[in-house]
């Protein structure tokens, strides 16, 4: 891990297109900026661990819930 120090209005690069910029210091808190590209996707940590969970479960569908599914849809007629 890497570990900086920063002040208000500095910044730190991660490549060629993301910049991390501390926007505030209060107390215990620090208040970040990042600017990145549209298809990069940013998440809090939290977020992002509930997301993978989510993925996981979703990944998990067995044929049984799968045959369900398709018995509750209308059958199609002709």
């Amino acid at each position: 891990m890497l570990i900086l120090t920063r002040k208000v209005g500095e910044a730190i690069r991660i490549g060629d297109d993301i910049e991390v910029v501390i926007t505030a210091v209060d107390q215990n808190k620090v208040k970040v900026g990042i600017r990145s590209p549209r298809h990069v996707p940013v998440f809090r940590e939290e977020l992002y661990r509930k997301i993978q969970e989510e993925n996981r479960k979703a990944a998990a569908v067995g044929t049984d819930d799968l045959d369900d599914i398709l018995g509750s849809l209308p059958a199609k007629t002709l």
